[in-house]
């Protein structure tokens, strides 16, 4: 019901309202109730909880936990974005942004501070801002075990993106997903020791999801979090250095997904043109506006050409219609997030309430995710 108490531990208001630099009478003064919440004579409906959080600047599942965990602002692990250019994110990202350090306490909690992985590639791979993107790119590839053969060999797109997703959790890597409702952004990432995550805008075209995920990964590997935007003036903004580190998880990417030699192996003999950036592209597994885009920076074909054929590519793709609100869960999650949150509440070790708030749903609806869960992929 709309205007049920929530459960939640009490003790942690107050360390919420303080860590928010709110007295308690403007803390009042907003939320007339908090009080008893505080005492435990009343509980907070959702919609006040929601409101609570987005005041204290604190993911909702904070009020779930035993004790106040050691929560660092978000904004401390984004070493290359400016104070200034982080406040001017638009609203949905940064409640996103704490939707997903929401889920990154809950790891901790679920796991009881041990990634699942039985390797960290953030862990084992060092690089630095000097290091050429080619050994950068031939490092990764060999440390996931995903040689360009096995690449290229994939069925289509979305096939391509489920697997790239299972190797990042091979190697730690957990990647969510929502729809962003801001397409100016692909996705962001959140570096941390133990648990590195990347949020994925799942509007986007998978290819393009495809690409997020390495120039997110290539944040990771260099310990930052990091946002990929849509609009080229972002870089352009950002002072010396973390424009360098942008460019680099660009180049990064664009290496890792079609490394420059074999690039020039499937091209050799074949016209710049719209046809061929779709041959190669469906052949990597990326877009057409990433292979036209290496038309441009080669001079084959002009800023125009690639103005026109990007701005008619981008009319073509339609927005999806929602689909199954349970499928699109289990996708948004991952499986593997999925499984976890369920087998500590099975073993008894988190309840109900606990468990849908890890899993992002009323706990109303955790029996009916858990039959879809059961079914298997979509």
């Amino acid at each position: 019901m709309p205007g049920e108490g929530i459960p939640i531990n009490k003790d942690l208001i107050a360390w919420a309202r303080k860590r928010a630099g709110l007295s308690e009478d403007e803390a009042a003064q907003k939320f007339a109730k908090i009080a008893a919440w505080k005492a435990g004579t009343a509980l907070p409906t959702y919609p006040q909880l929601e409101s609570m959080a987005e005041e204290f600047r604190i993911p909702i599942a904070v009020f779930f936990f035993p004790q106040p965990p050691n929560m660092s602002p978000i904004q401390e692990t984004f070493r290359t974005l400016p104070d200034a250019e982080f406040a001017q994110l638009p609203r949905r990202i940064q409640q996103l942004l704490r939707k997903a350090k929401a889920f990154q306490l809950g790891l901790y909690e679920l796991t009881q501070g041990r990634n699942p992985a039985e390797r960290l590639i953030t862990r084992d791979l060092e690089f630095t801002a000097r290091m050429s993107v080619e050994a950068m790119a031939a490092r990764v590839r060999s440390y996931l075990g995903a040689p360009l053969e096995q690449q290229v060999a994939r069925h289509g797109a979305d096939e391509a993106l489920k697997e790239w997703r299972q190797a990042l959790y091979g190697v730690g890597v957990f990647v969510f997903k929502d729809a962003f409702r801001e397409e100016s952004f692909s996705g962001f990432s959140l570096y941390d020791n133990v648990f590195p995550i990347i949020y994925v805008n799942n509007s986007a075209a998978k290819t393009r999801q495809i690409f997020t995920l390495f120039h997110e990964l290539a944040h990771l590997l260099f310990h930052t979090s990091g946002i990929d935007p849509l609009d080229d003036q972002y870089v352009e903004r950002l002072p010396e250095r973390p424009q360098h580190i942008e460019v680099l998880c660009n180049r990064f990417a664009a290496q890792f997904l079609v490394p420059e030699t074999s690039f020039e192996v499937a091209f050799a003999g074949q016209r710049a043109t719209e046809r061929t950036a779709e041959i190669l592209a469906e052949r990597f597994h990326v877009s057409r506006e990433f292979i036209f885009r290496k038309f441009l920076d080669r001079g084959l074909i002009t800023q125009d050409d690639y103005t026109r054929a990007a701005r008619r590519w981008a009319d073509q793709r339609q927005g999806g219609s929602g689909g199954n609100p349970y499928w699109s869960k289990l996708a948004y999650l991952g499986r593997d997030y999925v499984a976890l949150a369920f087998s500590q509440y099975h073993q008894n070790r988190i309840d109900e309430t606990q468990l849908a708030e890890y899993l992002d749903v009323k706990p109303k609806n955790i029996g009916t995710l858990e039959e879809y869960f059961v079914k298997g992929v979509q």
